[in-house]
């Protein structure tokens, strides 16, 4: 989800405190995700006894934490790159911003209202990726579902511990809003610069692509970087990672955050081309009578996922960064009874569970790339 605009100043991490007087209590940022790799490899990084050549800047954007680094080249050749990097994320950050003035809001209240609205290519290609990926995962990823995001309290920047009323849940479930009831037409004006129009059969549709842009972010990121000439880069937007080239001699290294300690659980390399997702109830949740009310929404039954600490997933291709993000939410929803399927049905090979006493649950494909930081981490290899 989006929140705040960009701002170029480096983010500090920081749990915001429940107020002892209200009883009330903010999420974590969604910007203290990127402790979950960002700052791990930064720390590895500064701690060689050689200075090595990278250039590095941060940014606060899509409502979390990024981090560019470019490795081996001049200094004016990666400031070039990583600002048009960071351009084209606040480009992205006001067209699809979910709950603030954008594209996509427009969109939404016109699909509230059971009207066709035009919208650019770029959304188009989004929407019609975004459904093909909803149907893979048998409805478990769906960016449909922004009115329950939205009544849970995740669609603001700050969010105190209120529980929805049941009925309201009730009556957005039964909505059923699918990425399936949107159809896509050719822009009758195309003069407008919009060469499609939307319109969805279904009038409790609303959009929320917090699980999709970031990802769709990292590619882009990666086409940019490589249009300047830039071959070696590690891309990190809150957690979501992408990996070009390498660091000197060896590949980038990467931490998986721990969902209960600080510092990394494991820590893996990551080859040129591959990005690595993690979605975790640590992330945006706030707790109320001791338990835990995370972000991530189940679809079927309107509420937030539990049972589940954190899913990490490893992607490939030409698509990595996009999948990165998108296809760890059906595992996370699917728990750890049904997260393999999950798995199986997403073409992931590698992936990790960790369930709600702390055990991974790892395919073998993933064992095989992960150094655990703790020998005593209790774990399970899932064919």
């Amino acid at each position: 989800m989006f929140e705040k605009p960009f701002t170029t100043e480096t983010q500090r991490h920081r749990e915001n405190q429940a107020n002892p007087k209200s009883g009330k209590r903010k999420s974590l940022p969604l910007f203290f995700l990127c402790v979950s790799v960002s700052l791990w490899w930064i720390l590895t990084l500064t701690a060689c006894s050689k200075p090595a050549p990278i250039y590095q800047e941060q940014a606060y954007v899509f409502g979390t934490l990024v981090d560019v680094s470019v490795y081996g080249a001049d200094e004016t050749h990666a400031r070039l790159g990583v600002a048009a990097v960071l351009k084209e994320f606040q480009r992205m950050h006001n067209l699809y911003h979910a709950w603030q003035p954008s594209e996509l809001s427009e969109l939404n209240a016109a699909l509230a209202l059971g009207k066709s609205h035009a919208v650019s290519s770029e959304l188009a290609a989004m929407l019609k990726n975004a459904t093909q990926l909803s149907a893979q995962a048998d409805g478990l990823f769906n960016p449909a579902i922004g009115g329950l995001i939205q009544a849970w309290g995740f669609q603001a920047d700050d969010f105190a511990t209120v529980l929805p009323e049941e009925k309201i849940i009730a009556a957005l479930v039964k909505g059923n809003p699918q990425m399936g009831d949107i159809t896509l037409s050719p822009n009758p004006s195309p003069a407008s610069g919009r060469g499609e129009t939307a319109i969805s059969r279904n009038r409790a549709v609303k959009l929320d692509l917090g699980g999709y842009a970031k990802g769709f972010a990292l590619d882009r990121a990666a086409e940019i970087l490589k249009q300047n000439g830039i071959q070696n880069a590690l891309v990190n937007i809150g957690g979501n990672v992408l990996a070009l080239g390498k660091h000197g001699d060896r590949p980038w290294r990467v931490g998986i955050q721990h969902p209960r300690q600080p510092g990394p659980i494991a820590t893996l390399e990551l080859r040129d081309g591959e990005a690595i997702g993690t979605s975790g109830d640590y992330q945006r949740y706030f707790e109320l009578d001791g338990k835990r009310y995370c972000h991530v929404i189940d679809p079927r039954s309107g509420h937030p996922v539990q049972g589940v600490q954190a899913v990490t997933i490893l992607t490939h291709g030409a698509r990595a960064g996009l999948l990165s993000d998108a296809s760890s939410k059906p595992l996370f929803i699917s728990g750890a009874a049904g997260w393999r399927a999950a798995a199986g049905k997403m073409s992931l090979d590698e992936a990790l569970l960790i369930d709600a006493e702390g055990v991974v649950h790892l395919t073998a494909a993933m064992q095989k790339r992960l150094e655990f930081t703790d020998s005593k981490t209790r774990y399970r290899i899932e064919p």
